[in-house]
């Protein structure tokens, strides 16, 4: 049960951080994290609304560390 909610708290923000790397743009990242949610949902992966909740929370919390992560980069260039 507490591993669910520690995966759940710390899996989606790095999912999103990896497809806005590796797409080179944080709304794609997010959408197909976001997908890869609602497949995990629709097949009860994620059963409980607390779970939905950390989720969210989680890509919430990735989405503002790729934005904070692309003005990083275009410092640096």
């Amino acid at each position: 049960m507490a591993l669910e909610y520690v995966s759940a708290l710390l899996l989606p923000g790095l999912l999103v951080l990896l497809f806005t790397r590796v797409t080179y743009n944080r709304l794609i990242g997010l959408a197909l994290t976001v997908g890869l949610i609602a497949a995990s949902v629709y097949k009860g992966y994620t059963n409980t609304f607390p779970l939905i909740v950390v989720d969210a929370f989680s890509l919430t919390a990735g989405f503002w560390l790729a934005a904070k992560m692309k003005h990083r980069v275009v410092k640096k260039t």
